[in-house]
């Protein structure tokens, strides 16, 4: 079962983001990435487990105090480091993570292959930031809003933007996603212990 992680605070949130995802290790899961944005999207993800995600960010730290974090299963497309969450748009402007199965993602797909998208992931996931991107006319909300309006399943999903730096948007449908807030600083997750 995938993991997810989200924060937004005063903190670095990689740090952060990693621990939550080490709290849901027993999910079970075959990879994990982070993104966070300080300007701009930087993403790290990894096929195995969240040590060897750990190693890549101690050698390619990620700076910025709003990120999203995963622990993919797989369910579609074979555990690898491409097929990893978090997802982008072809842009790397949109990111997001997803927890849940897409039911029409084939033909999502193959309506956004026809206006021009190409995909580099075997994934459902891929699919809604590609959607959120074409939706996207200024408001992130009002795009993850229409882009999921799109997709029939059970989901959770988080979404980031370099157009809006300091917030990320979640929305769920039956998946479970906790919203915790602190002193100034707020958290998303899958589950309690994160």
């Amino acid at each position: 079962m995938c993991g997810i992680m989200g924060y937004v605070g005063p903190q670095q949130a990689a740090p952060v983001i990693l621990d939550g995802l080490r709290r849901l290790e027993y999910r079970g899961y075959d990879s994990a990435g982070i993104a966070v944005t300080n300007g701009h999207i930087d993403v790290r993800k990894a096929e195995g487990k969240i040590e060897r995600l750990s190693s890549l960010l101690d050698r390619e730290p990620l700076k910025g105090s709003v990120g999203i974090g995963h622990t993919r299963w797989a369910t579609h497309g074979e555990p690898s480091d491409v097929n990893a969450h978090p997802h982008t748009d072809p842009s790397g402007a949109f990111v997001v993570v997803h927890n849940g199965i897409i039911e029409n993602f084939l033909t999502l797909r193959e309506s956004l292959q026809e206006e021009g998208h190409d995909f580099t992931s075997d994934t459902d996931s891929e699919i809604l930031a590609h959607l959120v991107a074409t939706e996207y006319d200024g408001d992130l909300e009002a795009a993850v809003r229409r882009a999921v309006a799109k997709a029939e399943g059970a989901y959770a999903l988080v979404v980031m933007s370099e157009h809006e730096p300091g917030k990320i948007v979640a929305v769920r449908r039956i998946s479970p996603l906790i919203v915790g807030l602190g002193d100034g600083e707020t958290y998303l997750a899958s589950d309690i212990p994160a």
